[in-house]
């Protein structure tokens, strides 16, 4: 039956335009954004799990920048511990020579010493990296604390953990960088000349006692530093990791996009021409008035 109320042909067109001019919206989106899930409207469980992802990445970032710093903090203090072994150890030589020295010898031995004092001095000053040091400073700071991860437990609770450094074990010297700490009775070893062999030995024995305690402290910054390394390299592949998984559940794959996008053009288009078909069978009821 032909009627001029309801053109059943056209409705069905135009339901069927409607639902591929929908679907064509849909993936111009996908293909422009590049994103399967962009909102919680195209997938509410998957936007959530992503969301939260995503803010856990950017928390990992800060950590990622915080071990950096405490990978370079490290580093200085460290190198510096190393150098003053060396000083320490030519100091040593130099207590050896005296054994057999003359007085006047002993002085010139003394002056060569105290240079080497000043060259200590020289380096536990200079071991500063962002504002601190952790071999020379006044022990206000006992412990350096690292943060290394962001971790959020199966029930959702965050919490952040860090790499702790005991600084008792790392100060070779005070703020001024004259006393205290592990070379304080280094830094006080003074020859006048008249010292015999037994008042040298004392000074060798202090050397040694410094050299062990100095060992160690290179021990637990070398520790420290290798520890935060392998933290760092591990939270670089976590986030790499987290960005790959949040990809998965939410970003469009641009081949199929493509394909679909092709293939609901040409949907498009037989839509309209068979809108414009059904249209104009209306039309040719006029002809029966002629």
């Amino acid at each position: 039956m032909s009627s001029i109320n309801t053109n059943a042909s056209a409705m069905t067109a135009l339901q069927s335009l409607s639902a591929t001019n929908k679907n064509l919206s849909i993936t111009q989106g996908r293909i422009s954004t590049g994103l399967r899930v962009a909102e919680a409207s195209d997938n509410s469980a998957y936007w959530s799990i992503a969301t939260t992802m995503r803010s856990d990445n950017k928390a990992l970032s800060s950590v990622q920048d915080a071990l950096g710093l405490g990978a370079g903090r490290l580093d200085v203090a460290y190198t510096a511990t190393n150098s003053a072994i060396d000083v320490v150890d030519k100091i040593k030589q130099k207590l050896v020579t005296a054994m057999s020295a003359s007085e006047d010898d002993k002085l010139k031995i003394q002056g060569e010493i105290k240079e080497l004092q000043g060259q200590l001095t020289s380096i536990g000053l200079s071991a500063n990296y962002a504002g601190g040091n952790l071999i020379a400073n006044d022990q206000t700071e006992t412990e350096l604390n690292i943060v290394s991860s962001y971790d959020r437990t199966a029930d959702g609770t965050v919490k952040v953990n860090t790499i702790t450094v005991d600084l008792s074990k790392t100060q070779l010297l005070d703020e001024t960088g004259t006393d205290g700490g592990i070379l304080a009775d280094v830094m006080a070893i003074e020859l006048d000349g008249t010292e015999d062999n037994d008042g040298i030995q004392a000074h060798l024995d202090t050397i040694e006692d410094a050299l062990k305690q100095m060992a160690d402290a290179a021990a637990t910054l070398g520790a420290a530093k290798a520890r935060v390394d392998m933290q760092k390299d591990f939270v670089s592949k976590l986030s790499d990791a987290i960005d790959r998984g949040v990809g998965q559940l939410v970003d469009a794959d641009m081949n199929k996009e493509s394909t679909r996008l092709q293939a609901l053009q040409v949907q498009q288009q037989l839509g309209i021409q068979a809108l414009s078909i059904a249209n104009s069978n209306s039309q040719s009821i006029l002809s029966l008035f002629r």
